[in-house]
């Protein structure tokens, strides 16, 4: 008997001893890119390649961040009312053709495309929405005639250059929450993303025009509070349906970087800047964070620390103790490279990422944008390689989504360094990933894509020695872990 309990003691050692928590940053860290496809910013690089070179140069993105040690794309995928995929609901971008409407010939879908290459890589997908913005330029953008301005003309208000969805109209609510039903439906997506064009950024002296539709519609409040009350009932629905839809797909936010400053509201930060997410843009961001409708935030923090009117220190740590239990990552600029003196400097980023890390809330890091990495300014690609991101890191799980328990594995040693994977659980294994421990700290060393059934150490590039210790994890769909099963 005393046997028994002694092989069942170790087994239950082996298995929860020191399970890595998600605080862990040497696990868990959040690693993303945005690339935008508004203006062929990232991708594709211009408008009516082929089919083989958008799929070449989008592979060469994948596989540029994917050395660099990123585990998730934030790829746009409706810039404006429009779609790079296939959809009833919105025409085809122009970014894509050259024309909005024209799809690529001979046919194919990009979106699928995308999304199939990004997970062989063992990276997320997060969809990129543009929530009301619908003609990037009235002047020169490509406009189709099934284009949404043309069906349905009394939805949109003109402001400066541009044409928006009116965000006080419960009909644009509707047709976003179809979009992104549609959006979610259909593809296996890791996440719905939007960012910080909610209400437009100001034009000195000029008022947006929405004053007729609010004087129709008041519902007993001042314009400033009606106005994020829109953009509060549009995101409480965008959580509905995505719910509905696929429990399992994240919602995420990036608003700008300053929710208000502190001299308005004593709950804000201590930063001067000129406009702000509750104040202009109407995003009450804290507001969608505690009720909880998003799953995670990422303020685009594209200020150097030192900034005089918005330090990046004083902002992170702002976010950090406003993120009411939601995963937070910080949008960092690195477009920004040699901008002024202090993204001239080549420890600018670095520090970031280093500040990141000392934070106990905050989950990652997400860079704008893709292009910014292609001449490796200030030899920050290198840094990520040798350093920061030289080891991989699992994402961040979020365990208010609904989450399928994971089966352990069983390991079966078939020499010093060979051994022999099996599973009672046939779906939903994402991935394996071994970790090493010394002390009480992990290292993720090597992520392996599901199925996989035999492990080569030595293939892998893993070493033992007597130091470390070696255990084995499958990783869920949500990011969930197993129990570790110890490499003997």
């Amino acid at each position: 008997m005393r046997i028994l309990l002694s092989i069942l003691f170790i087994g239950f050692f082996l298995f929860t001893n020191g399970q890595p928590k998600i605080s862990d940053k040497n696990v868990f860290e959040f690693r993303g890119v945005w690339v935008a496809t508004v203006e062929n910013i990232d991708w594709p690089s211009k408008r009516g390649l082929s089919n083989e070179d958008q799929k070449r140069e989008f592979i060469a993105i994948l596989n540029m961040h994917k050395k660099n040690g990123m585990n998730a794309i934030v790829m746009q995928v409706r810039p404006s009312g429009d779609a790079m995929y296939p959809s009833s609901l919105e025409p085809w971008s122009e970014y894509l053709m050259g024309k909005q409407g024209l799809p690529p010939s001979p046919f194919y879908d990009p979106l699928a495309f995308m999304i199939e290459e990004t997970h062989n890589r063992g990276m997320e997908f997060h969809a990129w929405i543009n929530p009301y913005r619908a003609v990037f330029n009235v002047n020169r953008s490509s406009i189709a005639p099934s284009h949404i301005t043309k069906i349905h003309p009394e939805w949109f208000l003109e402001y400066g250059d541009k044409k928006y969805f009116n965000p006080g109209l419960p009909e644009v609510w509707e047709h976003t929450n179809r979009v992104v039903r549609d959006l979610v439906s259909r593809y296996d997506i890791d996440a719905v993303h939007m960012d910080d064009y909610f209400y437009p950024y100001r034009i000195a002296g000029k008022e947006f025009p929405d004053q007729a539709t609010y004087i129709t519609n008041k519902r007993g409040l001042n314009k400033e509070d009606w106005r994020r009350s829109n953009c509060d009932t549009i995101i409480k629905q965008l959580n509905t349906t995505i719910r509905s839809a696929n429990p399992s797909v994240q919602f995420g936010i990036s608003p700008f970087g300053v929710w208000r400053n502190k001299s308005v509201d004593p709950k804000g930060s201590n930063t001067k800047a000129g406009q702000t997410n509750y104040d202009d843009l109407y995003a009450d961001i804290l507001l969608w964070l505690e009720k909880g409708w998003i799953d995670y935030v990422t303020p685009q923090i594209y200020w150097e620390h030192g900034h005089p009117l918005a330090d990046y220190d004083e902002i992170i740590n702002w976010w950090d103790k406003n993120s009411y239990g939601k995963n937070l990552y910080i949008g960092h600029g690195i477009y920004r490279a040699g901008s002024n003196a202090g993204w001239k400097d080549k420890n600018e980023i670095p520090y970031q990422i280093n500040r990141v890390r000392t934070l106990p809330n905050t989950n990652g890091s997400i860079y704008f944008s893709s292009k910014s990495f292609n001449s490796n300014a200030n030899g920050w690609n290198d840094s990520l390689q040798q350093h920061y991101y030289q080891k991989p890191a699992l994402l961040p799980t979020m365990p208010w989504l609904v989450q399928y328990q994971m089966t352990t594995p069983i390991v079966e040693k078939k020499s010093d360094n060979e051994y022999r994977i099996s599973n009672s659980q046939k779906t939903g294994v994402k991935q394996y990933a071994i970790l090493k421990k010394m002390d009480d700290s992990y290292t993720v060393e090597t992520i392996i894509n599901a199925p996989t059934q035999n492990l080569n150490l030595n293939e892998l590039g893993i070493v033992k020695n007597n130091k470390y210790k070696y255990w084995l994890v499958a990783v869920g769909k949500q990011n969930q872990l197993s129990k570790l099963v110890a490499l003997p």
